[in-house]
Order: structure tokens, then sequence, then C-alpha cells
């Protein structure tokens, strides 16, 4: 059955503070809540469901959202109507980024930020990822475009980061000509 995350607000202190590295094997709890995130970052981004649960779309989900100060993150890319890749990221780093520049278009959002935030946050085209997956195994990712987004934007989350602290205050929106919007 399908049940909701307790998604904190951005004024929770949780969300400010730096994430511990994570130890194996992982605890049963977190492999549980790893399931939910991916069941409900799944369901957040298919109309019918979405509608159904009361859920806001999300691609993306950092342990700290969740009260847990870990390095955990949970990513669900539709890569095809109704077809998504699972990311599931312990202790990622940034291992490299292109020179490259992107930001979204109609900017970021975040399950944590109930309000409208306005301005573009400056992101690399495309990033390199180590981490662990659930059963320790070392894995690599490369991220290119939005999927690059939502690495650097999860992983924020995992320093006490939020996107809107990458706006710049003195210019919030960029043109085409300085950066690719995407």
């Amino acid at each position: 059955m399908f049940k909701k995350l307790n998604i904190l607000d951005e004024k929770d202190p949780h969300l400010r503070k730096t994430s511990k590295e994570v130890s194996f094997p992982l605890k049963e709890e977190y492999q549980k809540l790893i399931k939910q995130c991916i069941d409900h970052l799944t369901y957040s981004q298919i109309p019918k469901y979405e509608e159904k649960y009361e859920l806001r779309p999300g691609m993306g989900i950092a342990f700290p959202q969740l009260g847990i100060n870990e390095r955990i993150i949970v990513i669900v890319h539709e890569v095809d109507e109704g077809v998504f890749d699972e990311y599931v990221v312990i202790n990622p780093k940034i291992i490299s980024n292109s020179e490259e520049i992107i930001a979204a278009e109609a900017g970021e959002g975040c399950l944590s930020v109930n309000r409208e935030v306005e301005g573009h946050v400056p992101r690399y085209a495309r990033v390199t990822i180590i981490g662990y997956d659930q059963n320790g195994n070392k894995i690599k990712i490369r991220a290119r475009e939005e999927l690059s987004i939502a690495f650097q934007h999860e992983i924020d989350h995992l320093d006490g980061i939020m996107f809107y602290d990458r706006i710049n205050k003195k210019k919030r929106f960029y043109s085409e000509d300085e950066i690719r919007l995407i």
C-alpha cells in the first residue's frame, strides 16, 4: 500500500545541517524508506496518482528532507512517458563536471519549499557522480541536462544548501546568451 512521505519544510533545521557518511550494511529502516521514496517520486510524476494522493511532482529527495541527516539521495527520472530510471546513491560525490553551465528555464522547485521561488539556478550541464548502491557496491553515474541538475540539487541538500541559495540575488534571470536554458 502506498504511504505518502513526511517531507520537512524548508524552515526545519535538518535542512541546514551537513549530513554524515552512511556505513554499511544499510539499516533495514533505510531500505524501506528508500523504497517509499521511489514510490512517492514515481507516483508524483504520474498525473492520476499525483491527483489521487495529492502529491507535488518531484524528481528527487535527499534523506535530510525526511529528518535524517545521512548522505542518501533518491532520484526517479522519467525517461519516456511512464518509463522511469531509478537512482539510489549513498555517500554521493561529484568527481567531475562540464565547464558548460545550464539552468532550468522555469527555475527549480523543491518538495521542501512550498512557495514559488523566482530565478535561474546555475548548474553544470554534465556531472559524474560516484557513490554506493544499497548493497554497498561502488557505482559511477554520468548525468546530463535535467538529470545533472537533479543530482546537484539533491547532493546540495546533503551539505545543507537549498537551491535558492545558488540564485544570484543581483541577477535572478539569465538570457540564452549567458547560460543555456533547458
